[in-house]
């Protein structure tokens, strides 16, 4: 019996890399897209349009699976995922990014997995062993260090925008991890999204630019992406994933989103992707490796 809940519980913990590292590929295009985005729509408009977008969807995917309402005590949880990674992540990473290149913005994501871990300590108790720390420490200094090298202080205002995102998506991953456990991965998400879908859709059709007709296809594609996968199927896999494998051990897969993120902020962007960069970023997927190790 014991071998066989060892195995069942191995076998979780694969799958929730799995899914964990699925969401990460999808996460990684969020900043390069939004960066394509933000140069012809106002990032206020970018955020509540690609809020409504996923909302509706996942409205439509809530009523033909007849899903139960959230309980009473789920809903002030919904709201911080909300909070986090509906409106927190998206406004601030797309003000950001009027300010820094996508390439400089995903650096960033680095302190990521720090941020998700300490909130899932806080809000779902999980105790990693303290060699996981270091691992985790060890990977968010590489990539704040490079980031202070190459300038820190050439755009305070972008730094600390996107400081201040990371901050809100780390609470947004934790919080929905943990309802995971309950509700399931897509359900946490759609059910955050359909709460906002009062504010947002409402404000997209405010803020819809007056004329579209000189907004390029790139900018449509952008707004796209980040509605579709960044704001929706990415979470389906990414929630799954924290719930299976824990907040602050999957969450370190995010240690692996600038490497994705750069390489197309290099080929879809043209923005200069230097060795420093891919040096942190071998640094860091070798710490994500010590992390996973170390988890437990």
């Amino acid at each position: 019996m014991g071998k066989i809940i060892i195995r069942n519980a191995k076998e979780r913990a694969t799958q929730g890399w799995f899914n964990g590292f699925i969401g990460v590929v999808l996460f990684s295009g969020s900043l390069p897209a939004t960066r394509i985005a933000v140069l012809a729509f106002d990032p206020v408009f970018l955020t509540v349009a690609r809020a409504s977008i996923a909302g509706l969807l996942a409205l439509g995917a809530l009523l033909v699976f007849k899903e139960n309402r959230p309980t009473q005590k789920q809903l002030s949880p919904l709201a911080f995922v909300a909070l986090g990674v509906v409106v927190g992540f998206p406004l601030l990473s797309a003000l950001a990014l009027q300010y820094v290149t996508s390439a400089h913005s995903i650096i960033f994501v680095g302190i990521l997995p720090v941020a998700t871990a300490v909130f899932g300590i806080i809000r779902g108790g999980e105790r990693p062993r303290p060699i996981f720390w270091l691992f985790s420490i060890l990977g968010s200094l590489l990539v704040v260090g490079y980031a202070a090298a190459q300038g820190f202080s050439a755009s305070p205002i972008g730094d600390m925008l996107m400081l201040a995102a990371i901050i809100l998506c780390g609470l947004g991953y934790a919080e929905g991890a943990k309802l995971s456990k309950k509700m399931g991965g897509w359900q946490v998400i759609s059910w955050a999204l359909v709460l906002s879908l009062p504010v947002m859709l409402p404000l997209s059709l405010f803020y819809m630019p007056s004329s579209i007709e000189r907004i390029g296809t790139g900018a449509w594609m952008g707004l796209a992406y980040v509605s579709l996968f960044s704001m929706f199927i990415g979470f389906i896999f990414w929630y799954r994933g924290l719930a299976q494998g824990g907040t602050a051990t999957i969450g370190q897969l995010q240690l692996l989103q600038p490497f994705f993120g750069l390489a197309l902020a290099a080929s879809l962007l043209h923005e200069k992707v230097s060795m420093g960069m891919l040096a942190v970023t071998v640094g860091v997927i070798l710490c994500v490796a010590g992390t996973k190790k170390f988890a437990k």
